[in-house]
C-alpha cells in the first residue's frame, strides 16, 4: 500500500497560488491518485457526498491524469462525473450547484511541459488550510495499475453557457462583431455559441492543435500585434480570449488594444454596482482613487487570499466581489443583473467581466470607458527559468535595503515613499510610481509589475528592472 503524503512529497509537486503544479513527469498515475485520496479524505471530514466531478484542459498530459484521478475515486467507492474539456469556472459552477467537490486537471497558463490539479470544495475553492491538510493526509491506497475509459458529459458546458445567456436579452450583442482568439483554451468550443446566442457575429481566430501558454498578465508582443491586425481586418468591436483553462480573460477594445485585467475587473464591478472588493496588492491603485466602492481590501496575490476576505466583507456588505491583475473575476455573493439573480461563483471566471464590459459599453465602444478613468497605467512581465531561490534572496536583500536594490536596478536618484511586503516587494516611489517584484508561486519565474501615469513609463520600469535584475 502507498501513503498519500509520502507519494506527494517524493513527487516534488507543490501548491502554488492556483493549485498543485509541477512538471508533467512528476504527475505520475500514483501521484495523481495520492492527491485525489488526500483531497477526498480532507473533504469527507467536512462534507457528505458520494460523487466527485472532474474536467480537463487541452494539454496533452491532462487526459491520463484525469483517468488516474478517476481510478482513485473508484478505489474509494465514489462516483466520478467527467465533463471533458471545459473551462475551470464551468466545472466549479456545476459542482457547486450539485453541492459536490471537484478536481480540475490544468496547468493554466504555464508551459505544456507542466501541469497541475485544482481542487474545489462543494462551496468553492479550497483554502490554505485545506492545502496543508491535503499535503499532510496519510491516506493509504493501492498503486494505479490500469486507467479506466471515460465518457464526457456535456452538462457543465451547457449549464455554464446558460448561466450567462439567461441574464440578458438575446439582442444584447446585436450588431457586434466579436473575435474569439481560440488557441488551445479549454473554453474555445463554448464561447462562440455563447456570444452568438446573445446576438453577436463571431469570428473564430487562430485555433491551435498544440497547447499555447497564454499569460493574460504578461501578454506577448506578438499577441498584441495580432489583436491590432485582427481588429482592423475584421472590423471587430472586441476580441475575447482566455488563458489555457478559461478562468482568466483577455479582452481587447475596438482598436485591438488588450485591457489590463484589473481595469477590466474595475469596469465589471462598477457595472454590477458591487459594494465591496477584495483584490490583490498588485492591482492598479486607480480602484481606490475612483471612490466608487464602499470598501476595498488588499490581499496577497492568489485567488485563495481574495476568497478568504469574502467572509469578512459579507458581514457588512450585500454585494461583494474580487478580481486579479490577470483579469480573473471572483463573484463573492449573489447579485442582481437585469432584475435576475446571478449566483455567487467564488473562483476565477473569464466570461462575466467580458459580458458586463460589453453591456456597459453599449454602442459607444469600450475605449471611452477606459479613457474616462484616471491615467494610472500598469504593465508587467516575467523572467522565465529564473531560480526561485535567487528571487527570494534578491527580495530579502531589497527589503533590508530597498534604496540599494533600486540603485542596482538603475534608479539611483529614486526616493522611496513606501515599502509593502504583503506579497513580494512592492516599492512606491515619491512620484507615486510603483515597482513590484514577486516570484511566481508555481513556476521558476520572477514577475515585475509597474504602475505609472503612462504605458511607456510603466513599460520602461518593467523592461529596465527585468534586464538589470539578471545581472545581480
Amino acid at each position: 500500500m502507498l501513503v498519500s503524503s509520502t507519494v506527494i512529497k517524493e513527487s516534488g509537486i507543490q501548491f502554488g497560488t492556483s493549485g498543485a503544479r509541477g512538471l508533467v513527469e512528476q504527475f505520475t498515475a500514483d501521484a495523481c491518485a495520492a492527491f485525489t485520496h488526500a483531497f477526498i479524505q480532507c473533504m469527507q471530514g467536512q462534507f457528505n457526498f458520494k460523487t466527485v466531478a472532474l474536467a480537463i484542459d487541452n494539454r496533452p498530459s491532462s487526459p491520463a491524469m484525469a483517468q488516474a484521478c478517476i481510478k482513485a475515486l473508484e478505489q474509494l467507492g465514489l462516483e466520478a462525473v467527467y465533463y471533458g474539456v471545459v473551462p475551470t469556472p464551468a466545472l466549479a459552477y456545476v459542482a457547486m450547484q450539485d453541492n459536490i467537490p471537484c478536481i480540475m486537471i490544468t496547468g493554466s497558463h504555464i508551459p505544456f511541459d507542466r501541469n497541475g490539479l485544482k481542487f474545489y470544495r462543494p462551496d468553492g475553492e479550497i483554502n490554505k488550510a485545506d492545502e496543508q491538510a491535503i499535503l499532510n493526509a496519510d491516506a493509504s491506497f493501492s498503486a494505479i495499475s490500469d486507467l479506466p475509459q471515460v465518457i464526457a458529459s456535456q452538462r457543465a458546458a451547457t449549464d455554464y453557457i446558460a448561466r450567462y445567456t439567461e441574464l440578458f436579452d438575446a439582442s444584447l450583442l446585436s450588431g457586434k462583431r466579436i473575435g474569439i482568439y481560440e488557441h488551445s483554451s479549454a473554453g474555445r468550443d463554448l464561447y462562440a455559441p455563447l456570444f452568438t446566442s446573445l446576438g453577436a457575429e463571431v469570428i473564430s481566430l487562430e485555433r491551435s492543435d498544440e497547447f499555447v501558454p497564454i499569460d493574460t498578465e504578461a501578454v506577448a508582443d506578438a499577441d498584441k500585434l495580432k489583436a491590432v491586425n485582427w481588429s482592423k481586418q475584421y472590423q471587430l468591436d472586441t476580441i475575447f480570449s482566455t488563458d489555457g483553462d478559461g478562468d482568466r480573460p483577455l479582452v481587447a477594445d475596438e482598436n485591438g488594444e488588450w485591457l489590463r485585467g484589473d481595469i477590466l475587473g474595475l469596469l465589471c464591478s462598477s457595472a454590477m454596482n458591487i459594494e465591496a472588493l477584495a483584490i490583490p496588492v498588485s492591482c492598479n491603485t486607480v480602484v481606490e482613487s475612483l471612490d466608487v466602492f464602499k470598501h476595498v481590501e488588499r490581499t496577497k496575490i492568489g485567488s485563495p487570499y481574495v476568497i478568504a476576505e469574502f467572509a469578512s466583507l459579507a458581514k457588512t456588505y450585500a454585494s461583494i466581489a474580487g478580481f486579479e491583475a490577470n483579469g480573473g473575476y471572483l463573484l463573492g455573493s449573489d447579485v442582481q443583473v437585469n432584475g435576475k439573480t446571478l449566483k455567487a461563483l467564488p473562483t476565477r471566471d473569464a466570461v462575466l467581466p467580458a459580458l458586463m464590459l460589453l453591456a456597459a459599453a453599449g454602442n459607444n465602444g469600450i475605449s471611452p470607458l477606459v479613457n474616462a478613468l484616471p491615467q494610472r497605467v500598469t504593465d508587467s512581465d516575467r523572467i522565465q527559468n529564473f531560480a526561485t531561490g535567487k528571487s527570494l534572496q534578491i527580495l530579502a536583500d531589497g527589503q533590508a535595503n530597498p534604496e540599494l536594490l533600486l540603485a542596482k536596478l538603475g534608479f539611483d536618484n529614486a526616493a522611496i515613499k513606501n515599502v509593502d511586503v504583503t506579497d513580494g516587494l512592492r516599492l512606491t516611489l515619491d512620484n507615486d510610481d510603483v515597482i513590484h517584484l514577486r516570484p511566481s508561486g508555481n513556476a521558476p519565474e520572477l514577475r515585475c509589475y509597474a504602475e505609472s501615469t503612462s504605458i511607456a513609463s510603466a513599460k520602461q520600469y518593467v523592461d529596465t528592472v527585468l534586464a538589470k535584475i539578471q545581472l545581480i
